[in-house]
């Protein structure tokens, strides 16, 4: 099954100092990701939860094949990034996790965006569905401006500070 949506329904702009900012959001099966956007959404990945967050992880932990991938485009390279999985593989609930934005991309909203863009993929793939997922501590406001409460005590994934949030 192919899980695309149209890119243009989901392209976003923020205004930094009267400048626009826009990024394309794509959504795409591991199998529809190409070798280039593989790569970009990998380096990304690890450029801030490995060496960024100096957090030593296993981030290849061959649940990507399953996953619907959702990133962020400017100039045809990976600035923003989530992965949903579907009830019951990963989660309970639906999930949404590896959210990530490139560090001199964050001054323009596009953690938000790419989030916002996630809950529609969700809600178009499955609808009427819980969100669950495993926030870092530092985010717990980010997180409940998007409507997620905290459901649990904090606790520690790869050494970070994490706590468990749902979205209804």
């Amino acid at each position: 099954m192919i899980y695309s949506i149209n890119p243009q329904k989901y392209q976003y702009r923020s205004l930094q100092r009267g400048i626009v900012k826009k990024m394309d959001v794509v959504t795409r099966t591991f199998d529809e990701l190409s070798n280039i956007e593989l790569y970009q959404i990998m380096r990304l990945r690890s450029e801030v939860f490995v060496v960024e967050q100096d957090c030593v992880y296993q981030d290849l932990d061959n649940k990507d094949q399953k996953a619907l991938h959702v990133f962020g485009t400017k100039k045809n390279e990976v600035v923003a990034y989530t992965r949903i999985f579907k009830p019951g593989d990963y989660f309970k609930n639906t999930s949404i996790g590896r959210v990530v934005v490139a560090a001199d991309e964050r001054k323009y909203g596009y953690g938000k965006q790419i989030m916002l863009a996630s809950l529609n993929v969700i809600e178009e793939r499955f609808p009427n569905t819980t969100v669950e997922i495993s926030a870092q501590t530092y985010l717990l406001k980010f997180y409940t401006e998007l409507g997620f409460e905290r459901t649990g005590e904090e606790y520690l994934e790869d050494g970070i500070p994490h706590v468990k949030m749902i979205k209804s």
